[in-house]
């Protein structure tokens, strides 16, 4: 599959007046894996901001160089919002997983600083293809091929995390990095869990992320099993891998934008989407695996990388 050749990014002529990078000081975590890149973030400084590459609820993140070695980075800055009550507390859950997770498959944080104003910035490697999201805008639909790749990938991710009692909870499109060369890697843990065993969550815990990849136990409480948070990952999995094939949101007509109800009605008591006919018994038995409305019934990240269609095709181009 050809990537983009050209990305759209906003020039940054004029410096964001809230963040001042000069005020950041390095958290009091460090990166898991100590790394040469590593060394070379560990003063914000010798960062320089090239262009804005997304924008999130409560944040920026940037493209910038390393002004002496011309590495390039991504650059989260989360800002404080003193009106959001759980959001420092959130913001340092997600640098305390980047800084504690080690794996080919999950974005690698490379600095992790804070201010005393109560901001945040992330230094993380820089995936230079964009995301799954902005190439299938830019190039249409994937192959079935292209989908067992990338789902061995993430899969591998969620089993790691899932394996630390790590939950991601915004499995998506535009939350799957990928470089020129397909490496998949799960980013933005801004809405992410730690869960301990001993400490099961309680519904309104996972009721974050975003709606239209939400599984049913998560729009519905009546549904929700705090042994099972991990099969809310594999449904948002299925999701993105059946959008990725179709070209548009599976559960909806193309073109067509869901509302909040829809979707409810859609995930909680719709039928399962229908896969074009050309789809292969594997592809179609591997989603079913995934979109089960019962999260006892769906399986498991560690299942998945041994079912037929992820074994038969996810490791050709790994």
């Amino acid at each position: 599959m050809s990537l983009v050749k050209h990305r759209l990014q906003l020039s940054l002529e004029l410096p964001v007046p809230e963040v001042k990078i000069s005020n950041f000081i390095p958290f009091i975590y460090l990166p898991k894996s100590t790394t040469t890149a590593s060394q070379e973030v560990s003063k914000l400084l010798d960062l320089e901001k090239l262009c804005v590459l997304g924008h999130g609820n409560y944040g920026t993140v940037y493209k910038v160089r390393h002004r002496q070695t011309s590495a390039i980075y991504a650059l989260k800055v989360i800002r404080a919002d003193p009106d959001a009550s759980q959001q420092p507390y959130q913001q340092s859950h997600e640098m305390k997983i980047l800084i504690s997770t080690d794996s080919p498959y999950i974005i690698k944080c490379l600095g992790a600083y804070e201010s005393l104003a109560g901001e945040k910035a992330i230094v993380m490697e820089y995936m230079d293809a964009g995301t799954l999201d902005t190439l299938l805008k830019a190039n249409g639909p994937f192959s079935e091929s292209s989908i067992a790749h990338i789902g061995y990938q993430v899969l591998s991710g969620l089993n790691y995390l899932h394996a630390f009692n790590i939950f991601h909870l915004d499995i998506k499109p535009s939350n799957l990095l990928v470089d020129k060369n397909m490496n998949v890697k799960i980013g933005d843990f801004g809405v992410s869990k730690i869960m301990p065993e001993s400490d099961p969550p309680d519904y309104w815990d996972i009721y974050v992320g975003t709606y239209a990849y939400m599984s049913p136990e998560r729009l519905d409480s009546n549904m929700y099993d705090p042994r099972f948070v991990s099969a809310a990952d594999i449904w948002s999995l299925g999701v993105t891998l059946l959008e990725l094939y179709v070209g548009h949101f599976p559960f909806l007509p193309p073109g067509e934008k869901p509302n909040w109800m829809q979707l409810v009605l859609i995930t909680r008591y719709g039928e399962a989407p229908s896969m074009p006919k050309e789809a292969s018994e594997e592809l179609r038995g591997f989603i079913s695996c995934c979109l089960h409305k019962e999260p006892n019934k769906r399986w498991t990240a560690l299942q998945l990388l041994s079912h037929p269609f992820i074994c038969g095709k996810g490791r050709l181009e790994d």
